[in-house]
């Protein structure tokens, strides 16, 4: 009588700890990518000396666009840190919660 309840909320378990093993996963390679993905940094050094070449020849528009450029690519680079960040968070809680449902269903060991 007790088994379809039991067999619902064991899938529900297990699709949940997936869930949470697999947002873990992406977010580790979201936040390595982005520590490993230089690029961003390259640009960032090249704007700046351009900014600098700007100035001193006397180029305004060229320095107001490089400034505008170098905080456009902060703004990414935190975007991108803070969806890893959420990531784990999510991951956590996720992984928390297929925890108390299969210590629940009695399928955790005691330690």
């Amino acid at each position: 009588m007790f088994e379809v309840p039991f067999t619902v909320f064991a899938i529900t378990t297990g699709v949940i700890g997936g869930l949470g093993i697999l947002c873990l996963v992406l977010s580790i390679i979201i936040l390595v990518k982005q520590t490993m993905g230089r690029n961003i940094q390259t640009i960032a050094d090249q704007t700046t000396k351009l900014a600098e070449k700007g100035i001193t020849d006397n180029v305004a528009g060229l320095v107001g666009n490089a400034s505008s450029l170098i905080s456009s690519l902060n703004d990414l680079a935190r975007s991108n840190t803070g969806v890893g960040i959420f990531m784990v968070f999510l991951s956590i809680a996720l992984l928390a919660g297929a925890y108390f449902l299969a210590k629940q269903l009695g399928l955790v060991l005691p330690i």
